[in-house]
């Protein structure tokens, strides 16, 4: 335990801050956590009624002032200065478990963060070194279907390169949609689909803030090839290159998993694995300017029959990533290990 590991019981108060009922309070009127009225929407925590009752995308993101006071209480709490953030997601928390000299913030002490509501997310963002190798882990993320919008479910990647972190490392759990795949595969991917943006949900609508990135900006090399390439390496010296794969993954809403015709749909575009996440969460990183590498854990494969009896269920999602947790462990930690030597270069 760090100097700073206290912090959980008394960071909030001896930041000037409290929580009452789910809602961060520092002398200001702020935002409602999930499960406030449906016409206030968040503008960094500020809750803003709209006229007739319509959304506002003006007031459904965070300000670069309230990131920037998030970016400052974790600083001000924490030793360790991370050039890599991790995401990890369902049944992958266990590698924040696995970091060294850990500085631990539940989400609902961090001013301004939602909470996590979904099984096998603790809800923590971890500091601590990983492969000797310093870093911040979201054990946990944030999804649409739990009633965020989407700039709020990638604001903590915004926090991240606030804190300083230059590179984003993303994992997920994914259905498999390519018929070559098998549970307990990594893919890493290549690409993504973004579906939701095709709707007009994007976590960048709204003004745009030029001290985070430009208005418009390229997503066609969204995923480092020159990491991709070093996965590969690092696959074949641990033994695991029998279960990499390489391929396309999109984000869908959820909660539900998918019909047989919208996996049949989305094979037939290019697609080799399903989730709920991590698309938003690119490009947010790379709207910053964040290398970005990320793959998903295969943990189920996506139902294409309807004589298949589908049994997809989160525990056994949760359940293969705890029995892949050390290999991904060894995995993540080389391929960090790898970005802190490239920098130094």
């Amino acid at each position: 335990m760090s100097k700073f590991g206290h912090v959980q019981h008394d960071a909030v108060s001896n930041g000037g801050h409290r929580h009452t009922n789910g809602r961060h309070q520092n002398g200001l009127s702020v935002g409602a956590r999930n499960g406030d009225a449906p016409n206030s929407y968040l503008n960094g925590g500020t809750s803003v009624a709209s006229p007739f009752n319509m959304p506002r995308t003006e007031h459904v993101g965070y300000t670069y002032d309230i990131l920037k006071e998030i970016a400052n209480y974790l600083l001000a709490r924490t030793d360790l200065r991370p050039k890599v953030g991790i995401i990890c997601g369902s049944g992958l928390g266990s590698l924040a478990d696995q970091l060294t000299d850990a500085d631990s913030f539940d989400y609902e002490t961090i001013p301004h963060f939602p909470v996590s509501t979904v099984a096998g997310h603790v809800g923590r963002l971890v500091f601590g070194y990983l492969s000797g190798v310093p870093v911040v882990c979201m054990q946990g993320r944030f999804h649409h279907y739990e009633g965020y919008p989407l700039a709020k479910c990638s604001m903590p990647v915004r926090v991240m390169h606030l804190i300083g972190c230059t590179h984003l490392i993303a994992t997920n759990a994914a259905g498999g949609a390519n018929p070559g795949y098998r549970v307990g595969d990594i893919m890493l991917m290549r690409d993504h689909i973004n579906f939701m943006g095709f709707a007009g949900n994007n976590p960048l609508q709204g003004p745009n803030d030029e001290r985070f990135g430009p208005r418009f900006f390229g997503m066609g090399k969204a995923y480092e090839p020159r990491l991709i390439q070093k996965a590969k390496e690092i696959a074949r010296q641990i033994g695991i290159e029998n279960e990499l794969r390489e391929g396309v993954y999109t984000c869908l809403g959820g909660p539900n998993f998918e019909t047989v015709a919208e996996v049949n749909m989305l094979r037939m575009l290019g697609v080799d694995a399903i989730g709920m996440s991590t698309v938003h969460e690119i490009i947010t990183a790379r709207h910053c300017g964040m290398t970005c590498f990320a793959f998903s854990l295969i943990t189920n494969m996506c139902t294409m029959s309807y004589d298949e009896d589908e049994e997809h269920c989160h525990d056994s999602i949760v359940g293969v990533g705890k029995n892949r947790e050390t290999t991904l462990g060894e995995f993540v930690g080389r391929m960090v290990k790898h970005i802190h030597y490239e920098m130094k270069k």
